[in-house]
């Protein structure tokens, strides 16, 4: 069977997270997306914890509603790179707790902990505590180990070997990702990052996965390509959308090369804030190869816009949220997910005014215009005004 999966998110006790993401909403949205292993974020947090051991539990996975939840938890490390981590059961989290708060300060504080240690002890604790260990979205430019790091090795050390997938982060795909040679053995994972349940927010990147059965040991023999199981799809932005693809200010968000960035010395002549280099031009300088050599088992990445802000865009609203975006999401969403309206329903059947499905039509189409972003600014999607051109994205389902 395939299954979609968004393995990493936070709860409402990390910092700057929705007093929303709690258990039953993250649930509910889910499903409504169509994802139905989320990942729990904030595992080692004593009362995000406790709201877990209150689901019934089968086979690693906790149920509520139609979702299913797998043990996970971000680490930030002492040169503030983030580390995902996946875990098997209730009892490993609680050991990988113990063993951490010796050496952090902000454990029981903060759903996202930070930790006085080095990539390598991290990923020590977690392989003892039976998990698996990657870096949270490897490219994003404050936190990701290509920001601080050239090689994973660099990072983890002789643990390198042992890591079970790379998170390629909003800002990156696949073919980003596979211009790196040490790269081309690794699974790739694309997930939120969510600190919101919203529609847009929540599984706006995922996984399809090929699974056996619903198991945390089938989720995990999938990302590490075993026994048949698989990633079979990476869902997610357009690279160019994400907020820290190109070299630009972070304070005024205009947009430099890498190498004025290199001539001013980091800093904007036109505001005097900090110029922080993009990933486009990290993956650049990272590069062993001009374009992506994509390997055998590495599975197609599909560039998926969240129905919310198409709607958004079709009808003239700047946000998603409002009510007449939500109104047409929960009318095309009342009979099937989200996944479903914006890449396998017939566009004929859809019950919407014609401006909006012809939105979904130019995604399908690939025919969409995107603005790159960059210094902490998403970048943005248009429709264009005419149609047509492009090569027309595949089904979910044909992967």
């Amino acid at each position: 069977m395939r299954v979609n999966t968004d393995l990493h998110i936070h709860s409402r006790y990390s910092a700057a997270v929705s007093k929303d993401m709690n258990l039953p909403e993250i649930a509910r949205e889910a499903a409504k997306k169509g994802v139905k292993i989320v990942g729990t974020g904030d595992c080692l947090f004593p009362l995000w914890l406790d709201d877990i051991r209150a689901l019934p539990e089968k086979d690693g996975l906790f149920a509520l509603g139609e979702t299913l939840f797998a043990l996970t938890v971000e680490v930030e490390d002492a040169h503030r790179v983030h580390h995902l981590i996946l875990l098997p059961d209730i009892s490993k989290a609680e050991e990988l707790k113990e063993s951490l708060e010796r050496r952090s300060t902000n454990l029981e504080a903060d759903g996202r902990p930070r930790v006085s240690m080095n990539g390598a002890e991290i990923a020590d604790l977690a392989l003892e505590a039976d998990g698996l260990i990657g870096p949270s979205h490897a490219f994003t430019p404050w936190t990701g180990i290509y920001a601080h790091y050239r090689s994973l090795a660099d990072c983890y050390q002789e643990k390198a070997e042992h890591l079970g997938f790379i998170e390629l982060g909003l800002s990156a795909d696949a073919d980003y990702a596979d211009r790196i040679a040490e790269l081309s053995k690794r699974t790739f994972l694309s997930n939120s990052d969510a600190h919101s349940p919203r529609t847009n927010k929540l599984a706006r990147e995922f996984n399809q996965v090929e699974m056996q059965d619903l198991s945390y040991k089938d989720l995990c023999m999938a990302i590490r390509r075993k026994g048949g199981r698989r990633m079979t799809l990476n869902v997610g932005f357009y690279p160019d959308e994400g907020k820290y693809n190109r070299t630009a200010c972070t304070r005024c968000f205009r947009q430099y090369t890498a190498r004025e960035k290199d001539e001013l010395l980091g800093h904007c002549p036109v505001c005097g804030g900090q110029i922080k280099l993009g990933v486009k031009d990290r993956v650049d300088a990272l590069a062993d190869y001009p374009e992506a050599m994509h390997p055998d088992h590495r599975p197609p990445y599909l560039h998926l816009i969240p129905l919310a802000e198409i709607i958004a865009r079709a009808i003239g609203h700047k946000s998603p949220q409002t009510a007449g975006v939500q109104r047409i999401w929960n009318s095309l969403t009342a009979e099937m997910t989200e996944i479903e309206v914006l890449v396998e329903a017939d566009l004929a059947d859809l019950k919407a005014e014609t401006k909006v499905v012809d939105a979904i039509r130019a995604f399908r189409e690939g025919s969409v215009v995107v603005s790159p972003g960059g210094g902490g600014k998403y970048g943005e999607i248009r429709l264009p005004a005419a149609q047509g051109g492009k090569e027309k994205q595949r089904s979910l389902f044909e992967f």
